[in-house]
C-alpha cells in the first residue's frame, strides 16, 4: 500500500512540474524586412557585371602582374613612373597592406596574357608575380571578318 501511495504522489508531482509547450512571439520592426530586401538587391547588382557606356566591364575576375613591392612609398611611385614611361597604355594599381606597398599592372582576362607581359618585363623588374583578382576589363575588340 505504501508503494502505491508513493507512486501516486510521484506521478502527481511529475505532472504538476511538467512543462507545457510555449508560444514564441517575435516582435520586430518592419524596417528590418526593408533592409534585408535592399541588401539582397545590392548583392544581386554587385554580382552581375555592369557595362558602362563606351567603357570597360566592371567587377570581372582576371589577372594582374605584380612588378614591385616594398615598404618605401617613394620607391613604389618611382617604379610606377618608370613602368608608365615604358607602357603608357597599361593601367597601374598601388595597394597598401601593412607594412608594404604593392604595384600591380594590367587588366588581363586570361593568365596567358599576363604571362606574356611578365616574360617581357623579366629583364627590367626582378620580382614578378601573377595575381588573380577583380579587374577593370578592357573593352572587347570586334572583328567583322
Amino acid at each position: 500500500m505504501k508503494i502505491i501511495i508513493t507512486c501516486l504522489i510521484c506521478i502527481s508531482c511529475f505532472s504538476a512540474l511538467a512543462q507545457t509547450r510555449g508560444k514564441v512571439t517575435v516582435i520586430k520592426s518592419p524596417l528590418i524586412d526593408s533592409l534585408i530586401n535592399k541588401r539582397l538587391e545590392l548583392s544581386k547588382k554587385a554580382a552581375a557585371p555592369t557595362i558602362k557606356p563606351n567603357g570597360p566591364i566592371v567587377a570581372q575576375v582576371g589577372y594582374r602582374v605584380q612588378i614591385f613591392y616594398g615598404s618605401d612609398r617613394r620607391e613604389t611611385f618611382q617604379e610606377q613612373s618608370r613602368f608608365k614611361a615604358m607602357y603608357p597604355k597599361l593601367n597601374t594599381y598601388i595597394t597598401y597592406k601593412e607594412p608594404n606597398y604593392y604595384l600591380r599592372v594590367g587588366d588581363f582576362r586570361t593568365r596567358l596574357e599576363a604571362q606574356r607581359l611578365m616574360n617581357e618585363l623579366k629583364p627590367m623588374f626582378p620580382t614578378l608575380f601573377i595575381f588573380r583578382e577583380k579587374i577593370n576589363a578592357p573593352a572587347l575588340e570586334e572583328n567583322y571578318d
